[in-house]
């Protein structure tokens, strides 16, 4: 695959990412204004969302984003800014994905896991 095709793809997976989570972030706003004004607190929220998939799995969409959106952007910025190239910076851009995936999927199963998370 030539190098401006990889660019373009890149370019779609990253406006798809923000797609995500510009929706994902907008949901996120809406629920912690809902929570707010009924009353909840941390604990109480936390203790509703615990065995919840639905708000497991939405979180997942979330973290499934950035995990591909973030790294594509930090990859433009080390090349940039460092003038990295090729194989240094996909390896340093792959190893932020994979931090982020399972600091995410951590945070997930965390908030609705159960008390055993």
């Amino acid at each position: 695959m030539s190098a401006s095709r990889w660019q373009a793809r890149l370019w779609h997976w990253q406006r798809l990412s923000a797609l995500v989570l510009g929706l994902a972030v907008a949901v996120h706003l809406v629920v912690i204004v809902v929570a707010v004004r009924s009353g909840l607190t941390a604990a109480a929220l936390l203790g509703r969302t615990q065995g919840s998939w639905i708000f497991g799995g939405g979180y997942l969409v979330f973290v499934l984003a950035c995990a591909v959106h973030a790294p594509i952007g930090l990859a433009r910025v080390v090349e940039e800014t460092l003038g990295w190239r090729g194989a240094r910076v996909a390896w340093l851009a792959g190893a932020f994905a994979l931090l982020l995936l399972g600091a995410g999927l951590r945070a997930v199963w965390a908030v609705v896991g159960g008390p055993w998370a």
